[in-house]
């Protein structure tokens, strides 16, 4: 598994861990019910605390992306949960005006916001259906 954290951003490194492992799923590097490292495995590879991950796997679990087995390990949910959060979708729309406000400002032509949008959404699988 391949993590790419930033220790200069203002997202905390648990919520960058949450969300690449949230991407890692929705590429379908992860599918449902692989086997994720351990909290000290992933700790030492990242080089991170411990309670760092922790938090995350936390995180995850309460979520339902993630589910601990007793004695076995932490592994992707079999059913990742689909539940609409008005509030959390109101912060989507929020940030994603900011972008397009930046984006206007470096001159960025709205073709070229949306085509990236597109290619974000390929990526992660998403595609016309989920419009």
């Amino acid at each position: 598994m391949y993590f790419q954290l930033d220790e200069r951003s203002n997202t905390p490194i648990w919520e960058q861990i949450v969300n690449q492992i949230k991407e890692l799923i929705l590429k379908g590097v992860l599918q449902p019910n692989d086997k994720l490292l351990s909290v000290r495995e992933l700790s030492s590879t990242l080089l991170v605390n411990p309670n760092t991950v922790s938090k995350a796997y936390q995180e995850l679990e309460r979520q339902g992306v993630i589910e601990s087995r007793r004695g076995k390990g932490t592994f992707v949910s079999e059913q990742i949960p689909t539940k609409i959060d008005d509030e959390k979708v109101d912060v989507i729309k929020q940030s994603l005006k900011l972008l397009i406000v930046k984006a206007a400002y470096l001159g960025i032509e709205k073709e070229t916001f949306m085509n990236w949008i597109e290619i974000y959404f390929d990526e992660l699988g998403g595609g016309e259906e989920d419009a």
